[in-house]
């Protein structure tokens, strides 16, 4: 693993598990936080710390800013619904997130690197925007003529496709079928604490 990929898995590290589920994860074989005292009895969090611990594992799986995240709570809480329900759909159905679900990259940043360089297109058109949220319905595919380096990559796909998603890793496309329901979604993040987390 890079020096690069340790870094972003470093905080795996603090809360004792991959936010990814990678293997290869340093959390794997050291599921404590790193340093001198890491493998001593980890700090009882409080009330507050447990709160914004749910909240940076949720940005932190999304590998989002935030100031995003605080946008898309807002949205959440604006519209109608559930802000909990509408908020962790909003995350999921986010381009380069269903691109990564759909195993096109290997990493959330991966993806996050192959949509804003205009390798993806939503129903037939370029879309370059990580953050744009794709509808039900909807066609994520790789043009392989225009990017082969990034069709071969996405056809060693070994994703677990979600039930909310169809995938044809031969013909480069992804489908949307449906808003995924919150326990389907590849995420151990209390929802509720980061709602409770804005709510303060």
């Amino acid at each position: 693993m890079s020096t690069a990929s340790q870094a972003k898995h470093k905080f795996c590290r603090r809360v004792g598990q991959c936010l990814w589920g990678d293997p290869k994860c340093p959390s794997v074989k050291r599921p404590y936080p790193a340093g001198p005292h890491g493998k001593g009895r980890r700090a009882k969090l409080s009330t507050y710390g447990s709160l914004l611990l749910e909240k940076q594992k949720l940005r932190n799986h999304y590998a989002i800013s935030e100031k995003q995240l605080q946008i898309a709570y807002a949205k959440a809480k604006a519209g109608l619904g559930q802000t909990h329900e509408r908020l962790f759909r909003s995350l999921e159905q986010r381009l380069d997130a269903l691109v990564y679900r759909a195993g096109f990259a290997p990493t959330i940043f991966a993806a996050k690197q192959i949509v804003n360089h205009g390798h993806i297109l939503v129903d037939g058109k370029r879309l370059d925007r990580a953050s744009a949220i794709v509808k039900p319905g909807s066609v994520i595919s790789i043009n392989a003529e225009k990017s082969p380096a990034i069709a071969e990559m996405a056809k060693k796909g070994n994703s677990t496709i979600p039930p909310y998603m169809e995938v044809d890793l031969e013909a480069l496309k992804a489908t949307l079928v449906r808003e995924p329901n919150l326990d389907e979604i590849p995420v151990n993040v209390q929802i509720m604490s980061v709602i409770e987390y804005y709510a303060r």
